[in-house]
């Protein structure tokens, strides 16, 4: 097999877990194969460095690039959605998985995209820092204060009990079932006291422009959004980013709703939507 063909899947999800994007994971590693053809292979000892340093460096630049498009979103920006597998339990290297979950992207997000590329390089996918100097072209005691300042922020940000994959699904379908009942109370109790919702329609679709906090706010928006969604649609249950969320899909089977959730201590505490269009292509 091709030496790209084989490293492309890796190159995929840095450049996902980096971007929070597979459209643009994708146009990244299009570009890094462009940039590998067109260099003689013998000029390239290892092609699983030179394929990793192209791919994080193009990252590195588009997020640069990308900054001015961010801060003049319509309304919350969420990472693009990904149909996943279940996740196996336990899993072999918990942090891959994890790592690609809706609110872990969410939190990488707030590190800058420097930190970010370290954490992910090392933490994640395991490279040395001799390994992550050559990529991000830092010295190696850069990277690791790079890679302590970014542990600690995502361990301070994360939440300290990890639901089980059971636990996640049943939520979910409790929650769809006193949403469909109109059970206020019954809603309620799911939430949080610190609940907040981000819904991202990025212009694009309707949706709240601002979060929503609070147990009381988010259960009548959710009550209320019912009489919105179309009677002929389809609503399962599947997994998205490693944990079970809420699809909802037109009658051709096309996505026009993704929500997903982050439990702590048995309640819902964040409930992010994906309403954007252009975000739902590969669900």
């Amino acid at each position: 097999m091709d030496a790209f063909e084989t490293h492309r899947p890796l190159l995929f999800s840095i450049a996902y877990r980096m971007l929070g994007s597979a459209m643009e994971a994708e146009d990244i590693v299009q570009e890094t194969y462009l940039r590998y053809q067109a260099i003689p292979p013998e000029d390239v000892r290892s092609p699983k460095a030179f394929l990793s340093t192209v791919v994080t460096r193009l990252c590195l630049d588009h997020l640069k690039s990308a900054q001015h498009q961010r801060e003049s979103y319509i309304g919350p920006w969420l990472p693009e959605p990904l149909l996943t597998d279940p996740m196996p339990t336990p899993p072999k290297r918990y942090i891959e998985y994890e790592s690609i979950s809706m609110a872990f992207l969410v939190l990488l997000e707030s590190l800058n995209p420097a930190e970010r590329a370290v954490f992910l390089l090392r933490d994640v996918f395991d490279y040395d820092y001799a390994e992550i100097g050559e990529i991000v072209n830092r010295t190696e005691i850069a990277c690791r204060q790079l890679c302590s300042r970014a542990r600690r922020h995502i361990a301070e940000h994360r939440p300290r009990y990890q639901s089980t994959p059971e636990e996640h699904r049943q939520m979910v379908s409790r929650f769809m079932e006193v949403v469909e009942a109109g059970d206020l109370d019954g809603l309620v109790s799911l939430l949080a006291e610190d609940v907040s919702h981000y819904a991202d329609g990025g212009g694009k679709a309707q949706a709240a422009l601002r979060p929503i906090v609070g147990r009381d706010h988010v259960a009548r928006y959710f009550i209320g959004l019912r009489r919105f969604i179309p009677a002929d649609a389809r609503v399962e249950v599947t997994d998205v980013n490693t944990r079970p969320a809420i699809v909802m899909r037109l009658p051709d089977g096309k996505a026009f709703t993704v929500i997903m959730f982050t439990l702590r201590d048995g309640l819902i505490h964040d409930i992010h939507a994906i309403l954007n269009p252009d975000k739902l292509t590969h669900i």
